[in-house]
């Protein structure tokens, strides 16, 4: 099969891209001008320059292509326009280039995000309205719409992953690093629990949903069976990584007031942070946890890979690239 990977020099992009030449598809990764191309090693990929806020460069880089995944997207921003301009407005050129060429399947990586925090110890369903809480999640929410929008004319299908760890992730090497300087957090307050996914779950989910007409017009969400609290996830970091580490009671406020010095610090010296006001709010909120029994029930899906075992890996990695 011919399929093209948006965003693929990302972290889940590049684990998809290697999955789907070893299995012998066709692989064209669409690729920012200047970007960073290390991540994308296997030798059976095609390398195509473009960008998802330029259509003039979707057109050729879709030509003859099947089945796009459309995982291209920022995570940082400076302004709501940034966030929708690039994950909002690029799915819907990405939409319209694959029509334009004759593609058929369009797979979108959403997030969690869009959905919105769990409330009252409930995981967030599919059928739950979308109710995010700041500018990454309404642009993911945005994206989704469009996506659905194109149903006529395209297979679409969304899959929203929690949140992802796993060999080469950057989103959670904050919390390896906090361990490896001794200390462990502990939120106070009331309990908080985190959906979590291995990278290699998200891949094989997203591919179940590119090939299974049962995926075509639903969205998924993707998670592993298992919640964690920010403590018990750095207590596992702890274990893997073989360390003594202090339990430090962190104060909701005290967090939420390093988040805003954090950005004001980024925004002065330009440097990005591991610490940041979006990261604060997302640890402070009730919960974000997910039902996975929609894919098991259509796509028969569950995923393989513990926390344990993904934090397990995950630091391995880090270790052997001089990451920590």
């Amino acid at each position: 099969m011919r399929v093209l990977i948006t965003g693929a020099n990302g972290f889940v992009g590049s684990w998809l891209a290697s999955f789907l030449a070893e299995r012998r598809h066709q692989v064209r990764c669409l690729v920012r001008e200047g970007s960073d191309r290390s991540a994308l090693s296997h030798p059976d990929v095609t390398v195509v320059p473009g960008d998802v806020t330029q259509p003039e460069s979707l057109g050729p880089a879709l030509e003859g292509v099947e089945v796009c995944y459309h995982l291209a997207g920022i995570r940082r921003g400076s302004s709501r326009d940034d966030f929708f301009r690039v994950n909002a407005e690029g799915t819907r050129l990405v939409a319209e280039a694959m029509v334009r060429t004759g593609g058929r399947r369009l797979v979108l990586c959403g997030s969690l995000a869009a959905s919105g925090p769990s409330l009252s110890g409930r995981p967030r369903r599919e059928e739950d309205p979308f109710a995010p809480e700041e500018w990454y999640g309404e642009s993911k929410a945005e994206a989704e719409r469009l996506l659905f929008s194109f149903k006529d004319r395209l297979e679409v299908t969304s899959c929203r992953p929690a949140r992802v760890s796993g060999p080469g992730d950057h989103e959670n090497l904050t919390f390896f690093k906090l361990v490896q300087r001794g200390v462990i957090l502990k939120l106070l307050g009331p309990e908080r629990r985190i959906s979590f996914v291995d990278v290699e779950d998200v891949v094989e989910q997203l591919v179940l949903q590119g090939e299974r007409p049962e995926a075509v017009g639903e969205a998924f969400f993707c998670a592993s069976g298992q919640t964690e609290t920010l403590e018990s996830l750095m207590r596992f970091i702890a274990e893997v990584l073989g360390l003594d580490a202090r339990v430090v009671p962190v104060p909701e406020r005290l967090l939420e007031g390093t988040g805003a010095v954090a950005d004001l610090v980024s925004t002065l010296t330009g440097k990005k942070l591991p610490i940041n006001r979006k990261l604060a709010r997302q640890l402070l909120a009730p919960g974000w946890t997910c039902s996975t029994d929609k894919a098991t029930r259509l796509l028969g899906f569950t995923a393989k890979r513990s926390v344990r075992d993904s934090v397990r890996r995950s630091g391995l990695w880090y270790r052997e690239h001089g990451w920590l």
